[in-house]
């Protein structure tokens, strides 16, 4: 078995000649030509308050429209309960991409 960085038959780096050569040259004689992967790290199941509020946002959005719809909010129908119920759809289906 030969040391990181050296073939067989070669010189270990200690017993290689150093004259004229820079560090850089030293350093990449003793780095390693193979590719070795990153590690994967698992993730495990999402918190339970996840799934709780995905559908906590995505509920109470679909009933500020649907409440401002039927003009049962207070301030009769309003134009602003339209992007704060689909802000809160949106919020939920963002937090659906995190769940595990």
């Amino acid at each position: 078995m030969t040391p990181k960085g050296t073939q067989p038959g070669a010189l270990p780096t200690a017993a290689r000649p150093t004259l004229g050569t820079t560090e850089h040259a030293r350093h990449a004689a003793a780095a390693s030509a193979r590719y070795t992967p990153p590690t994967h790290k698992l993730k495990g199941p999402s918190p339970r308050w996840v799934p709780i509020l995905m559908f906590t946002l995505l509920i109470v959005g679909a009933l500020v429209l649907v409440l401002n719809y039927l003009t049962l909010l207070p301030g009769a129908t309003s134009n602003w309960y339209l992007p704060v119920g689909l802000g809160l759809i949106l919020g939920g289906i963002i937090t659906a991409t995190q769940y595990r």
